[in-house]
């Protein structure tokens, strides 16, 4: 089964935290022992796992990208002006998985799920399916 997260985003570069929502879908679903897939279906949009412990890790990622990719790249052929948004959730990717253990997400210690948003703030969906024994 399917399940839909609204994620609200209140920067135009920012990470947002979803792993607590996603422990909330996985619950739901029954699901005890399986996999997680966590879909962005957004062209300026991406997930991640990273670091949760501290948010100082999420701020350096999300400001490397900005410094390397920058808004106002002149080379930019694509004029509506967030260019460089497509361009960084094409690097974070659109999708991750992670498995799922006694009807938790099984990630590391330190490790939670981010939504990160390029082109912000903005209202972003997130799909997840949650596949495997039910309890």
């Amino acid at each position: 089964m399917w399940y839909e997260l609204s994620v609200a985003t209140h920067r135009r570069t920012e990470a947002v935290e979803i792993t607590g929502q996603l422990a909330e879908v996985i619950a739901r679903s029954g699901v005890r022992d399986g996999v997680a897939t966590v879909y962005c279906p957004h062209t300026t949009a991406g997930l991640t796992i990273n670091e949760n412990a501290d948010p100082d890790v999420m701020d350096d990622l999300m400001r490397f990208l900005d410094a390397l990719i920058e808004r106002a790249n002149p080379g930019f052929r694509h004029r509506e002006g967030n260019a460089d948004g497509h361009v960084k959730a094409s690097l974070v990717g659109a999708s991750v998985s992670f498995p799922v253990r006694d009807g938790r997400p099984a990630l590391g210690r330190w490790q939670g799920v981010f939504l990160c948003e390029f082109d912000g703030p903005r209202r972003r969906q997130v799909s997840v399916r949650v596949a495997g024994v039910l309890e």
